[in-house]
């Protein structure tokens, strides 16, 4: 007998728990009426619609490397 395939990616799995994965770039906004916040701080390096990444002690940025110590 032939063994059943296991399906593979993160689609399948979300699907088999019945909800829907929310995709990162939606976690970087708030919207509240018509207006819309963005909850990090941007990189002043690369310019807008790149987000410094918030850790414990400090903001960082993926794409440059750019970072400022919190306070």
């Amino acid at each position: 007998m032939a063994e059943k395939e296991k399906p593979k990616g993160g689609a399948a799995k979300t699907a088999a728990k019945g909800g829907k994965k929310v995709q990162k770039k939606y976690r970087m906004y708030e919207v509240t009426g018509d207006t819309i916040k963005r909850k990090n701080k941007m990189c002043p390096k690369c310019g807008p619609g790149i987000f410094l990444a918030e850790h414990k002690d400090r903001w960082a940025c993926g794409k440059c490397g750019y970072m400022e110590k919190r306070s």
